[in-house]
This record gives C-alpha cells, sequence and structure tokens, in this order.
C-alpha cells in the first residue's frame, strides 16, 4: 500500500520550507536540494509516538486511511521520529531535518570538489542518502553498531535509490577500510572524541559530533592533535553504544537552585564536565564567569591528553573529558 504521490509531494515541500524558514541552510543552499529530492518517508515505514503507558506503533502499510494519513504527515513533520524502542528504552530514532540540515550546512563541504564523509550512526539511512544525494555515493560511509540498524537503513537507502557503503561496526572505532575522511559527522552523542576518527583523517578535515548536548566542530591537524569550540545550536542524540559510558550529573545535583537546573546552558555545562568538576563548583564558575553560552566552551586533543576547556585552551578553566 503506497502513500498517495501528490500527498507525499506536497508534504515533503512544506518540510523544505519549514527547514528554509528555520534559516538552517542559510550559509549551505546547497542542501536544500537535497531534502527536496530524498522522500523521509521512506526511510521511516513506522515509528513510535509517545502514547499513554508507552509507544504508540504508526505504519505505512495500516489498513485504516486515517492512521496512515497520519503517519505520512508525521514523517513530514520537522521532529525527531522514535524509530526503534527496545524494552521502553528509545535505541534509534530519525532526528529532526531542521537540526540534520543545520548540521550538514556545518560540515562545510566544499562545492565542486570531492570529499569523503563518515557518518557515525546510521540510523534509518535518511542522512546517508542526503549526504549521497550531495556527494555521491562512493564518497559516503554509513557506521552502526547494531546488525538490525544497518540492515533497515541498507533497505531504505537502495528504495530510494541510494547505495552509500553501509558498515556494521563500533562507531567509536571508525571504519579504517574506507579512510582516509575529509569529514566525519556524527548523530549520536558522545561522552570523548575516540581517538581512532583522528587517525582516519586527513589533515584539515572537520569532526561534528554532539557532545553534552552541544556540537562540537573539531579541526584535525593529524592523527594525534585536533581542536574547536562548540557551535551555538544545542543538540539531543541518543548515546554512542560501544563507547565509554558516563554516569549521567542527574545523580549529582542535589542542592542545586531550580532556576539554574532549569537554564538549559547551565545544563550544557554540567554534562561537559560531570565526573571532572563538582556541580557546585560549576554553578559558581557559571555564575562568575557571565552565565557563559557554548560558543566560548571548546575541546582540544592532544596527543593522550582530551581536555573541555571555557575562553582559551591553554587558560584557567580546564576539564579533562
Amino acid at each position: 500500500m503506497e502513500a498517495d504521490p501528490v500527498h507525499v509531494l506536497d508534504a515533503r515541500a512544506a518540510l523544505v520550507r519549514e527547514i528554509g524558514a528555520s534559516g538552517a541552510w542559510q550559509e549551505a543552499p546547497a542542501w536544500r536540494a537535497a531534502f527536496e529530492a530524498v522522500p523521509r518517508h521512506l526511510f521511516v515505514p513506522y515509528y513510535y509516538v509517545g502514547a499513554s503507558g508507552g509507544y504508540e506503533r504508526l505504519w505505512g502499510e495500516d489498513p485504516d486511511e486515517r492512521r496512515r494519513a497520519r503517519w505520512l504527515r508525521g514523517c513530514y513533520t520537522d521532529t525527531p521520529l522514535a524509530t526503534r524502542v527496545r524494552d521502553g528504552e528509545l535505541v534509534s530514532s530519525s532526528s529532526q531535518p531542521s537540526l540534520m540540515a543545520k548540521m550538514l550546512a556545518e560540515l562545510a563541504v566544499p562545492d565542486g570538489e570531492s570529499c569523503d564523509v563518515l557518518e557515525i550512526g546510521a540510523g534509518t539511512g535518511y542522512n546517508a542518502a542526503l549526504l549521497a544525494h550531495r556527494l555521491g555515493d562512493d564518497h559516503v560511509t554509513t557506521v552502526d553498531l547494531d546488525p538490525e540498524i544497518t540492515e533497515s537503513a541498507r533497505q531504505h537507502l537502495a528504495a530510494a535509490g541510494y547505495r552509500p557503503a553501509v558498515v556494521t561496526g563500533d562507531g567509536a572505532a571508525g571504519c579504517p577500510e574506507r579512510a582516509p575522511y575529509d569529514r566525519i559527522i556524527a548523530t549520536c552523542t558522545l561522552t570523548s572524541v575516540p581517538r581512532a576518527w583522528l587517525g582516519q583523517c586527513r589533515p584539515g578535515a572537520r569532526i561534528l559530533a554532539p557532545l553534552a548536548t552541544g556540537l562540537i566542530a573539531l579541526t584535525v591537524a593529524d592523527a594525534e592533535h585536533a581542536e574547536g569550540r562548540f557551535l551555538h545550536t544545542p543538540a539531543y542524540f541518543v548515546p554512542l553504544r560501544g563507547g565509554d559510558a558516563r554516569a549521567p550529573y542527574e545523580q549529582h545535583i542535589g542542592g542545586l537552585p531550580r532556576g539554574a537546573l532549569q537554564n538549559e546552558l547551565f545544563r550544557f555545562l554540567l554534562e561537559l564536565t560531570a565526573g571532572s568538576l563538582d556541580p557546585h563548583e560549576a554553578l559558581a564558575l557559571w555564575q562568575r564567569e557571565g552565565l557563559p553560552v557554548r560558543e566560548r566552551f571548546g575541546i582540544t586533543v592532544r596527543g593522550p591528553y582530551e581536555w573541555a576547556w571555557l575562553d582559551d585552551p591553554e587558560g584557567p578553566y580546564v576539564w579533562p573529558l
């Protein structure tokens, strides 16, 4: 049972307009053509929405016409979609399209030049399709730890007419057999920068990854050195599986003022310094430094060492990751 082509085109055009209105590709309009061309509904044949006591499954083959229409509207709404739920826990999703567009724009892919991209976290395959549309199948590699996820992503991509390399493996280890890369983009949250990625990058490569509710943009100097700042954009993704886990900061925030905890930027600082800085010290620092925004923070990787910093990588405020 196929979705009505007219409804699909109308819904996709509306989504493209909504993403454009957000300013997502203001600096990189070439990505607009990818969102216009790639049919998101082929990558989310079903998804889950919150319901009383759990999740409700919507799918494109539902015999109920109204539920099918509801599924299609959701596919082309600018929201993330839960695509895999295991034991009540979200393990995979299709990210919010406008955030995807912002991240793709921040990759700073050069026009008219060859660019090899490694994506960490295949998800539904939608992001890999957008990359492949712009760069070509041969220049895109996407990796995921879960063979069920990579197999479904491969099927979705083929249905949409794209065939980038889809690899099952630990994203923290990268994909050395397809290296070197000019860009690495992660669609899962990190607690530190996997050192293997640097060794698989060409000098001058850019790494864009969610970390501590933000997006870090690193420039790679060589296999031992990378540095960069956080972008303004907040980002919430499922954690990278296969890497080291870190206890959430919620375990250590007793006694902190409610107003501070409700501040999104302070929560970013708590995540960034979790395990390195006492939350009450983090609050004092945040207030003393004038409630610093994300762009004042950065990360440096130097040999075996990796640290976050405020304002200056060699300054007084640094924290090991």
